[in-house]
């Protein structure tokens, strides 16, 4: 299952591909995916759920390349819907999509704690391993947001996994919510191959805390703070690929520099690292990392990822007159904090297991009445 001979094994993740306007920009998504196989990378990773990237993927990859020139994962997502049938619909729909023909990888998408029995309730596991023998799947693996203990009944549970995804990065290492190191070592216990995903986490440790920043400047001030956090993620073991949502093809570019001549960190740079995780292990701000999952189906239509990005700048030590107006950028067409009906279908995507009905409760007690 190894895909590519570069040090560095990086994926390229498709979630968050470049838009002009509401249209994605073809232009260059196409010249994303030329450099990142020129390269010598082959892994591209996509999703049901993923608005538009599936066909983005069509397009730009499939339509312009050899099927054998590269490896594609998509995932079927219990969340959106209602019976066993429309979940087990979602391969062929995102066959069509893609017109891929096969899928070298496919998940279960997103096994939360409120959410990963449905697989076995809706018969999903047996689905799958049926399309392996028909060859319409050849790996089978799934994406993964809960606690140690639930990672390891499904491991258990299902020896025909073949490899996990995991949000793994220096921030979430020892976050006590996220576990991102407990869970890694369970899936190397288990001897099966590991996908990072989130290893930016959403673009946010691109540009990282100041005092983050302070740390890796003293060290390496030549270095983007994206690229600590893919070498942090690149240098563990048992790697499939790790993912990158690249979203320009400068992104693309610094990936592709920094994990096509990989380098372990130095004494220094290890100490640095350290330092940030110890920084990150208990955090102050809201763990968001832009994914939308909570969005789609808001009855308010609150912009919630752009609201807790408001209310951050307050608690990362930003003032009040900063956050005021990202607030009302954040609720200018949208609606507000305050607006929450506490249906909780936000609550049940995320894969951060914020509690949003209880921040956007504060977030509204603090920034609206100013």
């Amino acid at each position: 299952m190894e895909e590519t001979k570069n040090r560095g094994k990086l994926g390229f993740g498709l979630m968050r591909l470049p838009k002009i306007g509401e249209e994605f920009d073809d232009e260059q998504i196409c010249r994303m995916v030329d450099a990142f196989l020129a390269a010598g990378y082959t892994y591209f990773d996509t999703a049901f759920v993923y608005l538009g990237s599936e066909e983005a993927t069509k397009r730009c990859l499939v339509d312009r390349y050899p099927r054998d020139a590269y490896t594609l994962a998509s995932k079927v997502n219990v969340g959106v819907v209602k019976t066993a049938e429309e979940a087990k619909q979602q391969l062929e729909i995102s066959l069509q999509r893609t017109g891929a023909g096969y899928f070298d990888y496919y998940l279960l998408h997103a096994l939360m704690p409120d959410r990963y029995k449905k697989f076995e309730e809706y018969g999903l596991w047996d689905y799958i391993k049926e399309k392996k023998a028909e060859g319409v799947i050849r790996h089978i693996g799934f994406s993964f947001h809960a606690t140690p203990e639930i990672l390891e009944e499904v491991l258990s549970a299902h020896p025909e996994v073949e490899f996990v995804q995991l949000q793994i990065n220096y921030a979430d290492w020892e976050n006590e919510h996220i576990q991102a190191r407990k869970n890694y070592e369970i899936v190397r216990k288990y001897g099966k191959k590991v996908v990072i995903m989130e290893p930016v986490k959403g673009g946010r440790l691109a540009d990282p805390d100041e005092a983050v920043k302070a740390l890796f400047d003293a060290v390496n001030p030549d270095a983007t703070y994206a690229s600590w956090a893919l070498r942090f993620a690149a240098g563990l073991d048992g790697l499939l690929a790790v993912l990158s949502g690249m979203s320009t093809i400068e992104q693309m570019e610094d990936n592709l520099k920094t994990m096509t001549d990989l380098k372990p960190f130095n004494e220094a740079e290890q100490e640095a690292i350290d330092k940030a995780m110890d920084f990150y292990a208990h955090p102050v701000t809201i763990p968001c990392t832009a994914c939308r999952y909570c969005t789609d189906g808001c009855p308010m239509q609150i912009n919630i990822p752009e609201i807790f990005k408001a209310y951050n700048i307050v608690l990362s030590g930003g003032a009040m007159w900063e956050a005021g107006p990202a607030y009302k950028r954040a609720t200018k067409e949208s609606g507000k904090a305050s607006d929450c009906i506490g249906c909780g279908q936000c609550e049940s995507m995320c894969p951060q297991q914020i509690p949003i009905i209880e921040t956007l409760a504060k977030i509204a007690e603090k920034l609206e009445k100013r």
